[in-house]
Protein backbone atom coordinates (compact mmCIF):
# COMPACT_ATOMS: atom_id res chain seq x y z
CA UNK A 1 0.00 0.00 0.00
CA UNK A 2 1.41 3.13 -1.01
CA UNK A 3 1.44 5.91 0.94
CA UNK A 4 -2.08 7.97 1.40
CA UNK A 5 -1.50 11.60 0.96
CA UNK A 6 -5.21 12.43 2.18
CA UNK A 7 -4.77 11.08 5.30
CA UNK A 8 -1.38 12.67 5.89
CA UNK A 9 -2.53 15.73 4.60
CA UNK A 10 -5.33 15.56 7.04
CA UNK A 11 -3.73 14.19 9.91
CA UNK A 12 -1.03 16.59 9.71
CA UNK A 13 -2.80 19.85 9.52
CA UNK A 14 -4.92 18.58 12.53
CA UNK A 15 -1.95 18.08 14.99
CA UNK A 16 -0.12 21.48 13.59
CA UNK A 17 -3.58 22.96 15.15
CA UNK A 18 -2.74 21.50 18.66
CA UNK A 19 1.01 21.95 18.35
CA UNK A 20 1.86 18.11 18.37
CA UNK A 21 4.76 16.96 16.29
CA UNK A 22 4.12 14.20 14.15
CA UNK A 23 6.86 11.42 14.09
CA UNK A 24 6.27 9.38 10.45
CA UNK A 25 7.46 5.76 11.25
CA UNK A 26 8.18 4.57 8.51
CA UNK A 27 9.99 1.32 9.70
CA UNK A 28 10.31 -1.50 7.13
CA UNK A 29 8.55 1.02 4.31
CA UNK A 30 10.73 1.85 0.81
CA UNK A 31 12.45 5.04 0.35
CA UNK A 32 9.93 5.84 -1.84
CA UNK A 33 7.26 6.05 0.55
CA UNK A 34 9.53 8.69 2.46
CA UNK A 35 10.54 10.53 -0.24
CA UNK A 36 6.53 10.89 -0.85
CA UNK A 37 6.11 12.50 2.81
CA UNK A 38 9.12 14.52 2.17
CA UNK A 39 8.02 16.19 -1.04
CA UNK A 40 5.05 17.02 1.24
CA UNK A 41 7.25 18.90 4.19
CA UNK A 42 7.50 16.15 6.38
CA UNK A 43 10.84 15.81 8.31
CA UNK A 44 10.03 13.88 11.30
CA UNK A 45 10.76 10.22 10.48
CA UNK A 46 10.86 7.72 13.00
CA UNK A 47 12.69 3.67 12.26
CA UNK A 48 13.10 1.05 14.87
CA UNK A 49 15.81 -0.88 13.37
CA UNK A 50 19.62 0.57 13.58
CA UNK A 51 20.70 -0.98 10.30
CA UNK A 52 17.75 0.18 7.95
CA UNK A 53 17.99 3.88 9.93
CA UNK A 54 21.76 3.41 8.68
CA UNK A 55 21.23 2.50 5.27
CA UNK A 56 18.05 5.34 5.16
CA UNK A 57 19.75 8.26 6.87
CA UNK A 58 22.70 7.54 3.68
CA UNK A 59 20.14 7.51 1.19
CA UNK A 60 18.03 10.55 2.13
CA UNK A 61 17.71 13.98 2.47
CA UNK A 62 20.36 15.49 5.16
CA UNK A 63 17.49 17.81 6.86
CA UNK A 64 15.61 14.91 7.80
CA UNK A 65 15.25 14.46 11.88
CA UNK A 66 15.81 10.97 12.46
CA UNK A 67 14.17 9.39 15.45
CA UNK A 68 15.20 6.09 16.84
CA UNK A 69 11.52 4.51 18.31
CA UNK A 70 13.14 1.21 19.37
CA UNK A 71 14.11 -1.12 21.80
CA UNK A 72 17.58 -0.09 21.21
CA UNK A 73 20.58 -2.07 22.00
CA UNK A 74 23.56 -0.15 24.25
CA UNK A 75 26.01 -2.02 21.41
CA UNK A 76 24.58 -0.54 18.70
CA UNK A 77 24.58 3.13 19.94
CA UNK A 78 27.41 3.83 18.07
CA UNK A 79 25.75 3.81 14.73
CA UNK A 80 23.63 6.14 14.93
CA UNK A 81 25.42 8.69 17.24
CA UNK A 82 26.67 10.73 14.88
CA UNK A 83 23.36 11.90 13.14
CA UNK A 84 20.12 10.78 15.28
CA UNK A 85 17.88 13.32 16.21
CA UNK A 86 16.30 12.02 19.64
CA UNK A 87 16.00 8.50 20.72
CA UNK A 88 12.77 7.77 22.32
CA UNK A 89 13.32 4.83 24.11
CA UNK A 90 16.07 5.06 26.97
CA UNK A 91 14.82 2.53 29.47
CA UNK A 92 18.27 1.92 31.70
CA UNK A 93 21.24 3.36 33.25
CA UNK A 94 23.89 1.48 31.14
CA UNK A 95 22.11 2.86 27.11
CA UNK A 96 22.01 6.33 28.84
CA UNK A 97 25.81 6.33 29.46
CA UNK A 98 26.41 4.51 26.15
CA UNK A 99 24.50 7.14 24.28
CA UNK A 100 26.80 9.74 26.40
CA UNK A 101 29.50 7.74 25.80
CA UNK A 102 29.03 7.77 21.58
CA UNK A 103 27.75 11.60 21.88
CA UNK A 104 31.05 12.58 23.43
CA UNK A 105 33.16 10.54 20.30
CA UNK A 106 31.25 12.64 17.89
CA UNK A 107 31.30 15.80 19.68
CA UNK A 108 27.52 16.19 20.34
CA UNK A 109 24.59 16.57 22.38
CA UNK A 110 21.59 13.29 21.87
CA UNK A 111 18.62 14.36 22.65
CA UNK A 112 16.92 11.70 24.57
CA UNK A 113 13.53 10.19 26.25
CA UNK A 114 13.48 8.13 29.30
CA UNK A 115 10.69 5.49 28.63
CA UNK A 116 8.22 4.50 30.99
CA UNK A 117 6.84 1.41 31.46
CA UNK A 118 2.68 2.03 31.47
CA UNK A 119 1.02 -0.80 29.84
CA UNK A 120 -0.07 -4.20 31.27
CA UNK A 121 1.79 -5.92 28.71
CA UNK A 122 5.33 -7.75 30.35
CA UNK A 123 6.63 -7.66 26.92
CA UNK A 124 7.02 -3.55 26.99
CA UNK A 125 10.27 -2.06 27.94
CA UNK A 126 10.38 0.79 29.88
CA UNK A 127 11.08 2.79 33.55
CA UNK A 128 9.02 2.55 36.79
CA UNK A 129 8.93 5.93 38.59
CA UNK A 130 11.31 5.65 40.70
CA UNK A 131 14.22 4.31 38.16
CA UNK A 132 13.07 7.52 35.64
CA UNK A 133 13.83 9.44 39.06
CA UNK A 134 17.29 8.46 39.75
CA UNK A 135 18.02 8.38 36.35
CA UNK A 136 17.52 12.19 36.55
CA UNK A 137 19.72 12.66 39.26
CA UNK A 138 22.84 11.97 37.04
CA UNK A 139 24.72 13.85 34.85
CA UNK A 140 25.16 13.70 31.96
CA UNK A 141 27.02 16.30 29.89
CA UNK A 142 26.43 15.07 26.11
CA UNK A 143 23.08 14.07 26.70
CA UNK A 144 19.72 16.13 26.47
CA UNK A 145 17.44 14.68 28.35
CA UNK A 146 13.88 16.29 27.08
CA UNK A 147 11.19 14.35 28.17
CA UNK A 148 9.50 11.09 28.14
CA UNK A 149 8.07 8.65 26.38
CA UNK A 150 5.04 5.89 26.72
CA UNK A 151 3.01 3.23 24.93
CA UNK A 152 -0.35 2.05 26.17
CA UNK A 153 -1.25 -1.20 26.15
CA UNK A 154 -2.48 -2.98 23.28
CA UNK A 155 -6.29 -2.75 23.83
CA UNK A 156 -9.62 -1.39 22.78
CA UNK A 157 -10.57 -0.55 26.27
CA UNK A 158 -10.40 3.51 25.56
CA UNK A 159 -10.79 3.80 29.57
CA UNK A 160 -7.33 1.76 30.25
CA UNK A 161 -5.94 3.52 27.71
CA UNK A 162 -6.84 6.80 28.52
CA UNK A 163 -5.64 6.12 32.65
CA UNK A 164 -2.31 5.02 31.11
CA UNK A 165 -1.73 8.04 29.42
CA UNK A 166 -2.83 10.15 32.29
CA UNK A 167 -0.93 8.53 34.40
CA UNK A 168 2.45 9.20 32.05
CA UNK A 169 1.45 13.01 32.01
CA UNK A 170 1.04 13.27 35.27
CA UNK A 171 4.75 11.88 35.69
CA UNK A 172 5.64 14.18 33.32
CA UNK A 173 4.13 17.06 35.02
CA UNK A 174 5.73 16.03 38.45
CA UNK A 175 9.49 15.79 37.19
CA UNK A 176 9.08 19.29 35.70
CA UNK A 177 7.79 20.52 38.73
CA UNK A 178 10.21 18.65 41.12
CA UNK A 179 12.54 19.83 39.19
CA UNK A 180 12.85 23.66 37.90
CA UNK A 181 16.32 23.62 36.14
CA UNK A 182 14.68 20.64 33.37
CA UNK A 183 11.50 23.23 32.57
CA UNK A 184 13.59 24.85 29.76
CA UNK A 185 14.42 21.28 28.17
CA UNK A 186 12.00 18.78 29.82
CA UNK A 187 9.22 19.81 27.14
CA UNK A 188 8.29 16.62 24.98
CA UNK A 189 5.82 13.79 26.16
CA UNK A 190 5.68 11.16 23.28
CA UNK A 191 2.98 9.37 23.38
CA UNK A 192 0.15 7.95 20.63
CA UNK A 193 0.37 5.65 17.76
CA UNK A 194 -1.79 5.39 14.79
CA UNK A 195 -4.38 3.43 17.25
CA UNK A 196 -4.69 5.97 20.12
CA UNK A 197 -3.25 8.85 19.22
CA UNK A 198 -6.23 11.32 19.87
CA UNK A 199 -6.68 9.67 23.52
CA UNK A 200 -3.12 10.48 23.92
CA UNK A 201 -3.10 13.95 23.00
CA UNK A 202 -6.59 14.14 24.61
CA UNK A 203 -4.08 13.25 27.94
CA UNK A 204 -1.49 15.92 27.03
CA UNK A 205 0.74 14.16 24.49
CA UNK A 206 2.78 16.46 22.28
CA UNK A 207 4.50 14.15 19.97
CA UNK A 208 2.71 11.21 18.49
CA UNK A 209 4.22 8.10 16.35
CA UNK A 210 2.01 6.82 13.31
CA UNK A 211 2.38 4.57 10.80
CA UNK A 212 -0.10 2.72 9.55
CA UNK A 213 -2.57 5.40 9.13
CA UNK A 214 0.09 7.40 6.80
CA UNK A 215 2.23 4.15 4.90
CA UNK A 216 -0.85 1.01 5.75
CA UNK A 217 -0.14 -2.05 7.23
CA UNK A 218 3.71 -2.18 7.69
CA UNK A 219 5.80 -5.25 6.28
CA UNK A 220 6.52 -8.01 8.54
CA UNK A 221 10.35 -7.97 9.21
CA UNK A 222 12.20 -11.24 8.35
Amino acid sequence: MAVNTEKYLAVKAALDLQQVTLIAVSKTKPIEDIQALYALGQRHFGENYVQELVSKQEALPKDICWHFIGHLQSNKVKYIAPFVHLIHGVDSAGLLKEINKQAQKNNRIINCLLQIHIAREETKFGLDEDESTALLSEQYPHIALCGLMGMASFSDDVELVTQEFAGLKKLFDTIRNNNPGLQKTFTTLSMGMSADYDVAIAQGSNMVRIGSLLFGERNKAG
